[in-house]
């Protein structure tokens, strides 16, 4: 904008001489007087009637100078001088840079983007006949921004509906001299709240640009009702359109589930459903019923198989992220011999309604002699084939308790249940006479899914360390929130434990929460009793104690009435489900503005909330994608943040870092983020951490439906008393009258007031004498 004193001197000057009232003169006072006035001259032309010999034309004469100098004494009239200018009239164009903008326009000879034909139409209004021609840039945010004009790249565009109500209500309060019209430049695809009812504001204006919708099959709308549960089925209804001509008929849709990727790199999914839309009238509502085996949040995408001639093939599947509830916690629990401590831990599973636990207990091994046939025993055999080749994918959790894999014919399924915990499964290892490297896991496939290392052990070599001990908590146990709760009932103490699995170091990524007080590691770290790691899309706990019962029933435990073993085994469980309240920090990618999703060629943000119990803490997260890059240029995410926080929610990162646009592709992506101590400079496996996926649509909202509405348009500029127009009709639009701007003004009494008294006492004392000489009273 310019300068209000740049913006006077475009007008034209001229001089105005005009008679007014002196200045502080009551309008009243002036109506009164001309009322009384009027009144006189009435009641004369009474009189008049009445004596018919009276000499009218003299009396009259006299009566209306006297009403008109006693008019004129009570207004004691001013000469008025002006200088004024006619300042023209500034016009706003508000342009609309919402996504839909970039699709190509029907319209155009070239085809170009909508947005270059706004483009287009800015410059040829700043040449019209509008005089002043601000303008500034509709997007997701409400209110406006100031647009200096120039090139208007993609990158920029905020991505949700332009919200033209907000708008011009942004627009007055802003300290500028209003506008004397609007003219919104717009395919229609806005939000335009009650200025569709209303008129709110000047008058309003609209150009259309895109006429048309361009050939495309596109998912214009994915929706599903409830919350999405764990491994019940989620029907969702699927709206597949095709516009703009295309020939459609039966259309496979097809829905993934994207996952992270698999150790060698290579892009991980499962097709969940697929099913056939049949176009009918240009649309079609599909309904399949997906079922989520993991709690937490999930992508999933949705995709058509368009036709060819599809002219916008972006919209052809849409991304989403789902988080997934549970209703029930399904366990898995399998256990050697019925000791104390598994028993307890039996108990404890059972008692909570929450979780739907199954169990297998060892009371026979192979070596047992019962001096009985099988099919004469009571007790049922162990289904190993039927849980790990079946029923595996259906239970949230995984506990080994003190079980030898290798006499029961576990061995061969450890390469499933290593692959159960990388596709999202969770499993905890639980220490024993038989567990770690004694049952013999510490070559198989499940070493490479706990998050600490087992031992190989030569056959005279103990497996176990059965002294008592009381372990030490790590710094970073200290600021966990799965530790929280039983940190709040038991302080800093912990009770004494009877002995303990021999583990080895922490894994890449793994978290050493307990250590053992005198026990080290064969690289001479404290070895690690307590240890929580991310694997794949899953998750892993090692405990190697076999005595938490000791929490729930001991002298020690008598002091916090067994609480505490609950509240060890809750935080556990859930941490290992991904339960919100045990989270550290949680993160999804988001709009740069804060107010939207996170959009491909959008700027990008990471939205971080940290868990209470963390505070001011040092962030560090890393983004990959899920699937093969779908980068345009300029299109770039940083693959790791290192930065402070302050326990705030939410808390908003952004991702453009010095070479990097921080604007996001399109695809999904994994977040792993972490906390540590502010002034932490480790690795970030000392630190607290956690995962997440998040998606980046190309288009959105936006692109689901690329055809033009001008019969929006037509609707606003209709209740605002204003016209659309197309791109090639701008003559069409009138321009506003000019406003005139006083630069001097200067005031001058053309007689004193007395002189106007004196005047009108005369008057009224000739008419006097005018009535009495003529018979009048």
């Amino acid at each position: 904008m310019q300068p209000a004193a740049q913006t006077v001197a475009r007008g034209v000057e001229s001089i105005r001489t005009s008679l007014v009232p002196a200045e502080g003169m009551s309008t009243s006072l002036v109506v009164a007087a001309v009322v009384v006035a009027l009144a006189g001259l009435v009641l004369l032309v009474i009189e008049l009637r009445r004596a018919r010999e009276a000499p009218r034309m003299l009396v009259v004469s006299t009566g209306v100078l006297a009403a008109l100098t006693l008019v004129l004494a009570v207004m004691r009239p001013h000469k008025l001088r002006a200088r004024e200018i006619n300042v023209a009239p500034r016009v706003v164009v508000l342009v609309d840079r919402s996504r839909s903008m970039a699709l190509s326009s029907t319209a155009d000879p070239e085809g170009r983007p909508r947005i270059d034909v706004a483009q287009e139409v800015v410059e040829k209004l700043r040449k019209g006949p509008f005089g002043r021609v601000d303008v500034f840039a509709l997007g997701a945010t409400s209110g406006v921004r100031e647009h200096a004009g120039g090139g208007t790249p993609l990158s920029r565009a905020d991505g949700a509906a332009s919200d033209v109500a907000s708008a011009i209500r942004a627009l007055g309060d802003r300290h500028d001299d209003p506008p004397a019209a609007i003219i919104v430049v717009s395919d229609g695809r806005i939000e335009v709240g009650d200025v569709a009812e209303r008129k709110i504001g000047p008058t309003l204006h609209a150009v259309a640009v895109g006429e048309a919708s361009p050939p495309d099959a596109a998912i214009r709308a994915v929706r599903f009702a409830g919350t999405a549960v764990a491994h019940q089925a989620l029907p969702l209804q699927i709206e597949v359109a095709c516009t703009g001509g295309l020939p459609c008929g039966d259309l496979t849709v097809t829905v993934r589930e994207l996952r992270e990727r698999d150790p060698e790199g290579k892009p991980s999914s499962d097709v969940l459903v697929t099913g056939t839309a049949t176009i009918k009238d240009g649309s079609a509502l599909i309904e399949l019923p997906v079922t989520l085996e993991r709690a937490g949040t999930r992508a999933l995408e949705i995709s058509v198989g368009a036709p060819k001639g599809d002219a916008i093939p972006e919209n052809d599947r849409r991304l989403l992220s789902i988080d997934v509830a549970r209703e029930r916690v399904r366990v898995l629990h399998i256990a050697g011999r019925p000791t104390y401590d598994v028993r307890a831990l039996r108990t404890w599973l059972k008692s909570d309604a929450a979780i739907d636990v199954v169990s297998f207990f060892i009371l026979r091994t192979p070596g047992d002699e019962v001096n009985a046939p099988d099919d004469e025993l009571a007790l049922i055999p162990f289904p190993v084939r039927e849980l790990f080749t079946e029923h595996l994918h259906t239970f949230d959790a995984v506990l080994f308790q003190d079980f030898d894999a290798e006499p029961y014919g576990l061995t061969p399924h450890l390469p499933a249940i290593a692959q159960y915990v990388k596709k999202g499964g969770g499993l905890v290892h639980v220490g024993g006479p038989n567990a770690f490297s004694a049952g013999g896991y510490a070559a198989s496939p499940l070493a490479s899914v706990t998050p600490v290392e087992m031992p190989r052990l030569e056959s005279s070599q103990q497996a176990a360390d059965s002294l008592a001990f009381v372990p030490n908590a790590t710094a970073v146990a200290k600021g966990a929130p799965i530790l929280a709760e039983l940190e709040s009932i038991l302080g800093d103490e912990l009770p004494e434990f009877q002995g303990t699995s021999l583990l080895g170091d922490v894994r890449g990524g793994g978290i050493a929460l307990w250590t053992h007080p005198k026990r080290t590691t064969a690289t001479g770290r404290p070895m690690p009793v307590l240890a929580i790691g991310d694997v794949g899309d899953g998750r892993s706990i090692a405990l190697g104690l076999d005595s938490t019962r000791v929490l729930a029933f001991s002298q020690f435990a008598a002091k916090s009435g067994g609480r505490a073993y609950d509240a060890l085994w809750r935080g556990l469980l859930g941490w290992l489900m991904r339960d919100p309240r045990y989270e550290p920090v949680r993160g999804r990618l988001v709009h740069a503005s804060g107010t939207g999703p996170c959009l491909a060629g959008a700027p990008a943000a990471l939205r971080v909330e940290a868990s209470p119990v963390v505070g001011a803490a040092r962030l560090r997260a890393s983004i990959g994608p899920l699937e093969a890059p779908r980068a345009k240029d300029g299109e770039s995410l940083p693959k790791e943040l290192d930065e402070k926080i302050d326990g705030a929610p939410p808390i908003l990162v952004p991702l453009a870092k010095e070479t990097i646009t921080g604007v996001a592709p399109d695809g999904g992506f994994a977040l792993r983020m972490s906390i540590g101590e502010p002034d932490d400079q480790t690795l970030v496996p000392a630190a607290l951490a956690t995962r997440a996926l998040s998606t980046c649509e190309r288009g959105g909202d936006e692109w689901a439906d690329p055809r033009p509405d001008r019969g929006k348009l037509e609707t606003i500029a209709k209740v605002n008393g204003g016209v659309v127009v197309s791109p090639g009709d701008l003559g069409s639009i009138p321009a506003p009258k000019a406003a005139v701007v006083s630069i001097e003004r200067n005031l001058a009494p053309i007689l004193p007031g007395w002189a106007w008294a004196a005047i009108a006492a005369v008057a009224l004392g000739v008419h006097w004498f005018v009535r009495r000489r003529g018979g009048l009273a």
